[in-house]
Formats: C-alpha cells, structure tokens, sequence
C-alpha cells in the first residue's frame, strides 16, 4: 500500500492535502543493514515503511536491545527525539532492503496549521502507536518469557522469517538461549 492510500484509509485526503504531501515528502532508500538514524543524532523525520523492514534498538551495558519494529504500512522514528527535539537514545537499522517516505517533523508541524484534518491523522497515528506501546509494557512486566514469545507470534507472524533471534529475543526481554529453549517446547 503507498503512503496515500495508507493515508487515505485513515482519513478523508483532500486534493490540496494530497499535493501538499507530494511537495513534502521524498522517497528514500536504505539497503540492509543500513543505518538509518545512528545513537546520539537528533531524528527530525517520521519514516513510513513502503517496502522492507526497520528495528530501533538501543545499547544496555554494551547489550543491543531491539526496542520495536516496523514493517510495510508502518510509521517508524525515534519517537522521543522528534518530539523532545533531543538526541536519539536508539539507533534506526534497515533490516532489509528498504523503500520509506521521509516526513520532516518541521512539515508535519505546517501541515497541522493548515489543514487541521491532519490533527486528527496524528491524532490516530499516534494513538495506534500508544496501544502498541502499552501492550508491549504489559507483557515484559506481566508476562512469562514463554507467553511473550507466543503473543509476538501471534502479533508479528512474518517477523519469525524477517528477523534474526538475538533480535527478537532483545525485543522479549529474554536471552537468545532463553529463546532457544521456548521454541524447542513450542
């Protein structure tokens, strides 16, 4: 799905709406393994995955934890940095080849002032974002290792094929060993 159509799913585009957001944004490329957002760079843009795959992860005592992932018809950023105007605590990693939607977080501030449909967009978006968020801090604080493993299965199915263990493990909040042994069981 394109950016406009994902769009247009959430909300009514306007034709000005629509040309305003060709003028803005731009497509980028990543290749895998490609740094994206590096740790300590301010992020200024909202990514939107057209094609491919990118994980945030940050670094605990020399550790590489995976914070999220994002997918095809996903936004992606550091999302503390572009709204706190602060340096990145994560890095953003291409783990595959990747086809985005750069929207610099300057021009989504000028979209809300003029066309306020775009509020209630954000508004959306980041509530989508929020459960995500809410629903991954629950299991990490309610959850055994092995009822992670199976929410995320169920949750992210294509990701068992897209990721590596050590990654996915990070993202549980277990170790890889750990992993190991779920899945045996499973």
């Amino acid at each position: 799905m394109s950016f406009l159509s994902h769009l247009s799913s959430i909300i009514s585009i306007s034709k000005s709406l629509e040309s305003e957001l060709d003028i803005i944004t731009k497509q980028v490329n990543f290749q895998k393994n490609q740094s994206v957002k590096e740790i300590g760079n301010r992020c200024n843009d909202l990514y939107f995955v057209e094609k491919g795959l990118l994980r945030g992860y940050y670094f605990d005592n020399g550790k590489e934890i995976t914070n999220w992932f994002a997918q095809e018809n996903e936004f992606a950023t550091s999302l503390y940095s572009l709204v706190a105007m602060k340096p990145s605590p994560e890095a953003i990693e291409a783990l595959e080849e990747c086809t985005l939607i750069q929207l610099p977080y300057s021009s989504l501030q000028n979209l809300y002032i003029k066309f306020p449909e775009t509020e209630r967009l954000g508004r959306i978006i980041m509530e989508a974002y929020y459960i995500k968020l809410e629903e991954r801090l629950l299991n990490i604080q309610f959850k055994t290792a092995k009822e992670r493993y199976h929410n995320f299965i169920l949750s992210k199915p294509t990701l068992l094929q897209r990721t590596s263990l050590g990654q996915i493990a990070g993202y549980l909040g277990i170790t890889q060993e750990t992993l190991s042994r779920i899945r045996a069981e499973v």
